[in-house]
């Protein structure tokens, strides 16, 4: 019932970061992230990535996993009795798992990929990184039964203000914020600390060969060599674009330096 991308890839040690994915198309994962930094990092062992494939716990020989929704209405709703006996499988699974390596990592936070859920950022995908894990659920059709959410305490996270198909695609977003931020997965770890979001700004346009392109000149400040000039213009247009561009993120920078002030 369960495939892990992480055996077939490489050798896991048990204590890596793990990421389990409830869905109805296991073969969408690892997708793209079993390339580049990502992909060598699950080929080495720096995360674990199992996918469940939800049909497996239907009760008829259909596999069917879906039903009206009670009220009327477009679409089907996938049931409750379903996901919970998969939510549950890979909990127990993951606590036979610990028990026979005398760990006690527990299957971490289980989330619902969706619209209507507390929208992904930098500072959730840090949190996720810090934990020992995350089971992810993708939904397909009109959703999913609300007792299943309620009844196995499964949190909602939305990748923006939009709908897609199902939440495979979500899921491989909020894996690759959360992966990258893994130790090991990025070789220079200080650019974590400078890109978009880190410090609650945006990040400063860059620069690189050639100097002069199309009649345009690298700004001159970032080829004086004045490591110091070049961290206040850095800081300058981090602000400038994050004022511009996002003025929520501005509102909580200027909210955030002032208290710290």
């Amino acid at each position: 019932m369960i495939t892990t991308a992480a055996a077939m890839t490489g050798e896991n040690d048990g204590k890596s970061w793990s990421a389990t994915v409830l869905t109805l198309f296991p073969e969408m994962f690892p997708g793209p992230l079993g390339h580049s930094l990502s992909g060598k990092a699950l080929k080495n062992g720096l995360w674990r990535l199992e996918t469940v494939d939800i049909r497996d716990f239907a009760r008829d020989k259909h596999r069917s996993v879906d039903d009206a929704p009670f009220g009327g209405g477009p679409g089907m709703v996938m049931r409750p009795d379903i996901l919970a006996g998969a939510v549950d499988h890979v909990r127990s699974d993951i606590a036979s798992k610990d028990a026979s390596e005398g760990a006690s990592r527990g299957a971490g936070r289980v989330i619902y990929l969706s619209p209507r859920g507390r929208r992904l950022d930098q500072a959730l995908a840090r949190e996720l990184a810090d934990q020992s894990g995350v089971v992810l659920v993708c939904g397909r059709f009109e959703g999913v039964d609300q007792r299943a959410l309620d009844g196995r305490e499964i949190e909602e996270v939305s990748v923006g203000d939009y709908v897609l198909s199902g939440g495979e695609t979500a899921a491989l977003v909020l894996l690759d914020a959360v992966v990258r931020l893994l130790p090991g997965v990025i070789g220079d770890e200080a650019a974590l600390e400078e890109e978009s979001f880190a410090q609650g700004l945006l990040e400063y346009s860059q620069y690189t060969r050639p100097q002069i392109w199309e009649g345009q000149e690298v700004p001159a400040v970032l080829t004086s060599g004045h490591h110091e000039k070049i961290r206040a213009w850095r800081l300058a247009q981090a602000e400038e674009l994050t004022r511009e561009r996002r003025p929520d993120l501005w509102d909580r920078y200027l909210r955030s330096t002032k208290s710290r002030g």
